[in-house]
């Protein structure tokens, strides 16, 4: 997608910049939550050091795995236009429709809680591995349902599922966001990225990990964020932190200007702490 839009955008041919897939360490580890191996810089330990080393140009990530600490020597030069930030629900028609004591497997702490805030009888199974491994857990009967990105399944072309809208689950910080990563003091390369840049995404983004890095915490706490532009140019930022069993939820939003999104999403992380009970601040001060 990044490579296409590089192309279009500046009229090269098809084929003038080159892929160079990697395996990370959190594509091997396939058998323990991300938390208790590394977290998300499992996802991007190796691409930052090719990229450091000159041997490539440019490194794209899904923003919702991207750390929101990044290294001083890169940069996040661009966003494409956000795709569907939804969650949807393999193995039931919606959330309601799981039989009672269903078995949903997930491996984010966020979909746990919110899963058990709106179903305290639900249990929640662990679950790594890649899409197809996933839903074949499903189709095995291991589990009665699973949830996965809408964006993700969109984009491997499986219309599978029924989309949970964000008024009832509030998606992770940059879920649905590709981001292109450079080196910060490449000149060339930024403005060149500069050219396939989503203005509005990346403003709404960058808000969203503002918000989570103001929070600290890890990959076990519970962190919901999402921002949108709206008719005014102003953007709308709705964020929740959770205790991890569900029944403990604090909610907030803040209206900005593009220009103060990291302010605004800062003042609000803090006020959500502010608000919170010990189960859930003691969660963000370890």
């Amino acid at each position: 997608m990044v490579a296409n839009a590089l192309e279009a955008a500046h009229g090269w041919p098809v084929g003038t910049v080159e892929i160079r897939p990697f395996t990370t360490t959190g594509d091997r580890i396939q058998d323990r939550p991300l938390a208790e191996v590394g977290g998300k810089a499992l996802w991007t330990k190796e691409l930052d050091q090719y990229l450091l080393r000159g041997e490539t140009d440019l490194s794209v990530h899904s923003m919702k795995d991207v750390e929101s600490v990044r290294p001083a020597e890169l940069h996040i030069a661009a966003m494409l236009p956000r795709a569907d930030v939804r969650d949807r629900l393999i193995g039931a028609a919606s959330i309601d429709a799981l039989s009672q004591d269903a078995k949903v497997g997930t491996s984010s702490p966020r979909r746990a809680a919110q899963l058990l805030r709106l179903r305290p009888d639900l249990q929640v199974e662990p679950i790594r591995g890649n899409v197809a491994r996933r839903l074949s857990k499903v189709t095995s009967g291991e589990v009665d349902a699973t949830m996965l990105a809408a964006a993700g399944l969109d984009r491997l072309g499986i219309a599978e599922g029924a989309a949970v809208e964000v008024a009832m689950m509030l998606p992770a910080p940059a879920q649905a966001a590709i981001g292109c990563e450079c080196r910060a003091d490449d000149d060339r390369m930024r403005e060149l990225l500069a050219a396939i840049n989503d203005s509005s995404t990346c403003a709404a983004v960058a808000a969203e990990r503002a918000f989570a890095r103001e929070l600290g915490g890890s990959c076990h706490t519970p962190v919901a964020a999402l921002a949108l532009r709206e008719g005014d140019g102003r953007y709308w930022l709705r964020a929740q932190i959770l205790s991890t069993d569900g029944t403990e939820c604090v909610t907030g939003e803040i209206r900005f200007e593009a220009s103060q999104g990291d302010e605004a999403a800062e003042a609000l992380a803090r006020e959500l702490l502010g608000r919170a009970p010990a189960t859930v601040r003691t969660l963000f001060d370890a």
